[in-house]
Parts: C-alpha cells; structure tokens; sequence
C-alpha cells in the first residue's frame, strides 16, 4: 500500500495502522532518507521509496501530502499513475498552507482539493477523497481503539467500495458512503471545524454519524 506523504503526521497514522493489520506498505517522500527513516519506524517489512517509486508500487494510491504540496506531487506523479489505479485523497485545503489559520479553508477553483487532484490526475485514475477526519495523534497511537466513521465520496461506486474494504481493515474504523466526488468540499470542511473542536476542549475528536445501523454499499 504507497502512502505518498507518508512522513507526515497522517500519512505515517495511516501506515501504522495498515501495517499493524497485515497490509504490506510503502512509504513515499520526497526525501529517500526520510522514507527509509519512517519505514524503519514502522517495521512489519514496510519500504521506504521515492515518491514516484512508491506511486508505481500498489494499485491504491494514497495521498497525505499537505495542500501547499498537492499540485507539485501529482504534477510530479503525473506520468507514474496508471490507468486502473485509484487514487485516495486525504488532503484539506486548510489556511494554514498559506500562513493563515488552520481553523480555515482555502478556496479551491475546482471546488476541493479532490476534485483538483481528479482534475490533474491521468485519464484511467479514480480518485476517492477520504480519511478527512482522522486524529494522527490518536491513530499512530496503537494502544489507542478507534471508534469513528470515514466519509468516502467519488464518482465511481467500485473505487468508493476498494476504498471501503481497505477502511475496514483498521479495526475501529466504519466507512461510510457520503456521495459524489463534488461532496467532498464538505467533508473537507470537517477538518477545520475538528481542529476548532478539538483546540477548545483538548481532544481529539473525530466524526460519527448517528442512526446508521448499517451504511449502504
């Protein structure tokens, strides 16, 4: 499983939680040393590449890169992706990108980061945007159980399925359908709004949604 972005705080949450479930991971980054560094940290026969090593290595890709970071990673990935893999996007279009606060979203013109990532994306590559509202502190804290929903939104009913199958393989975590890929500005939006949550309370808090025994795939 390529985790591009997988230094960071989500992305390297996200790898120890794959990887403490059996699922072979790749670290990508920038930075070869910084991969190695990370994949060392997790153990269980993680790797660490390059990004475009690491993009070519699985056929889900996720993307846990920082907004500021997004359109010079997949202009970058551009031609590494192939058509039939599927894209999951993580990133949140916060101010903080911008030195503003990250109690705010930036505008996108595409409507969201993932409808970007969709836009520059090769032709033959689904993205599914997800994983918005994961704590990192609290999921690269194994002792930690999860008990929380990701909202999944894209156009293509299988590639949200994959997506949902590979959510269910962290224990503690309920995927559920949340629509279209246009949606995912709204999900986006969660993060912000958690940070302000979780700043005035000292949590960390994360979504779930009520009054659905059973999400519909």
């Amino acid at each position: 499983m390529p985790i591009i972005g997988g230094t960071g705080a989500l992305g390297f949450a996200l790898a120890l939680r794959l990887a403490s479930a059996g699922v072979p991971v790749v670290i990508g980054s920038r930075d070869p040393g910084r991969a190695l560094e990370a994949a060392g940290r997790i153990g269980d026969g993680a790797k660490g590449l390059v990004n475009a090593e690491a993009a070519a290595s699985g056929p889900i890709v996720l993307l846990c890169v920082p907004f500021r970071s997004q359109s010079e990673t997949l202009t970058n990935l551009k031609n590494v992706l192939q058509p039939g893999q599927l894209l999951v996007d993580a990133t949140v279009p916060l101010a903080a990108a911008v030195s503003g606060r990250a109690t705010r979203l930036l505008g996108v013109p595409q409507g969201s980061a993932a409808q970007q990532a969709q836009e520059m994306a090769p032709d033959g590559v689904d993205v599914v945007s997800a994983f918005h509202t994961i704590s990192a502190p609290v999921c690269s804290d194994l002792e930690q159980e999860l008990d929380e929903d990701v909202l999944i939104a894209g156009d293509s009913r299988e590639a949200k399925r994959r997506v949902a199958a590979l959510v269910r393989m962290i224990r503690g975590l309920r995927p559920v359908d949340a629509g279209r890929l246009e949606v995912a500005r709204y999900i986006e939006g969660l993060t912000p709004l958690l940070i302000s949550i979780n700043a005035r309370n000292k949590v960390h808090s994360g979504i779930r949604v009520t009054g659905l025994e059973e999400p519909r795939w």
